[in-house]
């Protein structure tokens, strides 16, 4: 599997049977400015959405139309992109498993919000905020926490889905700090990778991993930091 980080959550997850783009934050995304948008997209077989902050959903619309793809992502989310004109989609909900070409997606909780609020000013409910484990037939598991804070129930979705590979938010002010989401990938995951992300974009959340860094000295897993647009490979 080849991930490649897009700035903020956005992803590129590159596996033998997909190509899949994880909330494609791309335009107003500063972390994005220096990546070529036809390389971030080629080839993407499907778009996997964990809440519906416009920070996630991001340029979904115009991708999925472009690539005439479906999107993975909770069904109120679902309902308010075909309002606005997508025409292939694949809703869920929480604790629900969407079953696609090469891989799974499963909701998970997340402690976080999801809506929009449009020009006005009215804020429309767009489900609940998740994570995303990814399944694949032929790939180690992969866990997109999605924007969230630490909570005790991490424990039970690593013990029924066993993530190889953590997805972790880390900026704090909107999700986890660096230090919390140490914690929380400490007791409660058994990681062997870890990306952070949800860090390096806006100026009032963390401009680095370094905390996050710090507070996972001395503990057994591989954290890798490529800049936004660079990629590993798992």
């Amino acid at each position: 599997m080849k991930i490649t980080w897009l700035g903020h959550s956005a992803f590129r997850l590159d596996t033998a049977r997909a190509n899949i783009l994880v909330d494609p934050f791309f335009s107003g995304n500063p972390a994005f400015a220096g990546i070529d948008r036809k390389d971030a997209v080629k080839g993407i077989t499907h778009i996997v959405l964990t809440h519906g902050h416009s920070d996630h959903v991001g340029d979904t619309l115009e991708i999925a139309r472009e690539a005439d793809i479906p999107v993975v992502a909770n069904f109120d989310l679902c309902m308010w992109l075909a309002m606005k004109g997508l025409k292939k989609y694949e809703p869920g909900n929480t604790g629900g498993t969407i079953r696609l070409d090469g891989f799974s997606a499963t909701f998970t909780n997340a402690l976080h919000s999801s809506a929009a609020i449009t020009e006005d000013g009215v804020s429309h409910s767009l489900g609940n905020a998740n994570g995303i484990m990814f399944h694949f037939d032929d790939e180690p598991t992969l866990f997109h926490m999605g924007d969230t804070d630490i909570f005790s129930d991490m424990a039970l979705i690593n013990e029924l889905h066993q993530p190889d590979i953590g997805l972790v938010p880390i900026g704090d002010r909107f999700t986890m700090g660096g230090a919390v989401a140490a914690l929380a990938c400490q007791r409660y995951f058994n990681f062997s990778t870890i990306l952070p992300c949800h860090y390096g974009s806006f100026p009032i959340i963390d401009q680095t991993p370094e905390t996050f860094i710090a507070a996972m000295e001395g503990v057994k897993v591989k954290i890798e930091t490529p800049a936004a647009g660079g990629s590993v490979s798992v």
